[in-house]
This record gives structure tokens, sequence and C-alpha cells, in this order.
């Protein structure tokens, strides 16, 4: 499909970005803005959030930004009556808001960290997604991306908390695709492993992010573009019998 039969495609979708102000979040609003459709821009730092709208609608792209917390309910709900007063019901949810995958042994990691850190991935997810699939199930429409990562498909150096709760955004997103299915809403899954992002950039240096790189098959680190790329391409029409699934941007180093 060429950029501009998928550009006309994307031009009545209303995309909202949860963990949208930086990273693989801001990268992946631009995407879906640079293709035609609404993007709402969210996270928890005004300013961020503020320099990616402004990013897009520099360009001539069509956003606006929101802040929210998605361990609220409140706040979620909040994204949702700004995203229809603005611009309409969501059509794509990109709940990709989460984070805070840094090693900690299981020694040092209390109850409270524990409860934190799964909060801040599965619980968002869980209430993102809850808030906006009523609208999509009442109007049968609607295509839903998470964001897991390669800690929750194998051991690594994350923290056991990151860990699990990333591996119960996978199934959180495999159980959802059966549930919502016969209303029309598909629900897919991307699982990076390591992206070049600003964050890594700055704190890596790059001989380290060189020998990182050799350690995968394909011998380069991810970029935002290769997980913008794979949310177009499951929130989109391009998948539209995919449900379920979940994409591991790896570099070859997971494969099955």
């Amino acid at each position: 499909m060429t950029t501009q039969a998928l550009a006309a495609d994307l031009r009545d979708e209303v995309v909202v970005v949860t963990g949208g102000s930086r990273g693989i979040g801001a990268g992946s609003a631009r995407r879906f803005a640079q293709l035609g459709a609404a993007v709402v821009v969210s996270g928890r730092d005004q300013a961020a959030i503020d320099a990616v709208v402004a990013s897009i609608t520099s360009t001539g792209g069509r956003a606006i930004g929101i802040p929210a917390d998605c361990t609220s309910q409140e706040q979620v709900d909040a994204l949702l009556a700004g995203t229809e007063g603005a611009f309409g019901p969501a059509t794509v949810l990109l709940a990709f808001a989460g984070g805070d995958g840094r090693p900690e042994p299981i020694t040092q990691l209390d109850a409270s960290r524990w409860c934190a850190v799964i909060d801040t991935n599965l619980t968002a997810t869980y209430i993102t997604i809850r808030t906006f699939a009523l609208g999509m199930v009442e109007r049968r429409r609607g295509s839903i991306v998470t964001m897991s990562s390669t800690a929750g498909r194998q051991p690594g150096g994350a923290s056991v908390a990151y860990a699990a709760a990333k591996a119960g955004i996978l199934m959180l997103t495999r159980h959802l695709a059966v549930d919502l299915a016969p209303n029309g809403v598909r629900i897919n899954c991307i699982a990076p492993s390591a992206i070049e992002t600003e964050r890594l950039v700055q704190n890596m240096p790059a001989p380290a992010r060189e020998q990182l790189a050799q350690s995968f098959p394909l011998r380069r680190l991810g970029t935002v573009d290769d997980v913008a790329d794979s949310a177009v391409f499951l929130a989109t029409a391009q998948s539209s019998w995919i449900t379920g699934v979940t994409i591991d941007l790896t570099g070859g180093r997971i494969t099955g």
C-alpha cells in the first residue's frame, strides 16, 4: 500500500496516544498525524506534550494535548471527554503509558514498589482500554494497540515487577481480543526490545549502544519509527483480520 493510499485511509481516524509525550509514544503520534489522522497526545508532562503537539501542528497535522495519569480513572475519563469534544469518538487507541523497568533485585523491591510498577504499566493499560472500549463496542468499530516489552517475554535485566506487568499486558491483550472481537473491536500488542529513544541515547554512551546493537541478529538497535510503523499496521485496515497477536520487535532475538 502506498503512503498516499494509507494517508487517505487515516484521514477519518481519531487516534489517542497515552505515553505520547516522549520516545515511542511521541514518535507514534507523529507518524499517525503524518498519515492524516487527528491525534490526541497524552502524558503526564504538560511541557513535553506541548512540544509534541507543536511538532505536529507546525507541519500541518492535527493534534491536541491532554495530560492524564492513566492510573487515575477520573483523569482517563477526562481524556475521553476531551478527545470527543475536540475530534469526536476515538477510533484508534495506542495504550502506551508505562515504564520504569530499571533493574531492581527482589530483595530490594518491597510491596509498595511492586504495586507502583504494576499500576503504572498493567493497571494503567487496563483502565485506559476499558474506558475507551465502551464507546468502541457501542459503535462496533475500533482498534487498540498495547505496549509490552521483551521483559514480558523472557527473563532479563528489568525488575520482576516490570516483567510481570508487561507479561500481564500480553495476556490482557489476548483475553480482550476474544472478548471484543464480536463487537468489531480489535486489539493487538507490540513487545519491543532495545529502542534507540532519546532516553537511551542520553543514558548509554555510543560505544555501549554499538556493543548492544551487535548482540541482536540484525546488528542494530530498534528505532522509534520501527515501533510507530508497526503500530500503524496493527491499528489500520492493513491488519483488518488480525487480533490478539503480539509483534516482537527484537531484531531477531525472539522469533517465536
